[in-house]
């Protein structure tokens, strides 16, 4: 029972940890990416290209492969290549990118004309972004960074085969190593646990926040 407890707070640990810091880095990139398209409010086609091919290559990149290949930049940055702690930093960096695209997909659902109005009544740039923008799209934002946690328990997961604990590791150690059917299968049911409860809670709120955006409009 003791392991896990401590594979599944490991989990939790990693998942956590690299989805504040896949929505810190991910969200503001979403935003430039949305205003420097080429009809946004700050249309530069230069840089958008730039951000769009990089934030594509990056998903392109199996999660293991990048794991392996960001080993130097976990040791650097928490003092070893392995374990729950430094596979935050390969989950982290493989999610911004995947962030951006789900908030970039989130924000262009608000209605361009809400944004050229208030341009016409002087607000700046900044302003619109988090008096309009984010506010409008939040409900989808919500929805995308559910999506983003979910993807992250599944690479978690697979971090297990090259040492990134959890319940990945758990049960690929007792599993596949071991031959406990019992581990494998308890380790499979807490995964599907973690992703049902995620899913529900962020429907939940995103349930929420469409029904207050229907009735502040009513």
């Amino acid at each position: 029972m003791n392991e896990f407890i401590q594979s599944g707070w490991e989990t939790v640990y990693m998942v956590l940890t690299s989805s504040f810091f896949s929505v810190v880095f991910g969200l503001p990139l979403g935003v430039v990416l949305i205003l420097t398209r080429p009809e946004g409010l700050l249309p530069k086609p230069g840089l958008y290209r730039v951000l769009d091919i990089v934030i594509n290559v990056l998903r392109s990149v199996p999660f293991l492969i990048l794991m392996i290949v960001v080993f130097p930049l976990s040791r650097v940055l928490v003092g070893r290549a392995t374990g729950t702690t430094a596979t935050i930093v390969p989950l982290a960096i493989v999610a911004i990118p995947f962030v951006a695209r789900i908030m970039e997909q989130g924000l262009l659902e608000v209605d361009g004309g809400v944004l050229e109005a208030g341009l016409a009544c002087g607000a700046k740039i900044s302003q619109l972004v988090w008096t309009v923008l984010i506010p409008e799209a939040l409900p989808a934002l919500v929805n995308g960074v559910t999506i983003t946690v979910i993807n992250i328990i599944g690479n978690s997961a697979m971090a297990g085969a090259i040492g990134g604990g959890g319940l990945g590791d758990l049960a690929i150690r007792y599993g596949l190593y071991r031959r406990d059917p019992i581990k494998l299968w308890v380790s499979v049911v807490l995964i599907i646990a973690f992703v049902q409860s995620v899913q529900f809670f962020g429907r939940l709120i995103e349930n929420r926040l469409r029904r207050d955006m229907t009735a502040a409009v009513l």
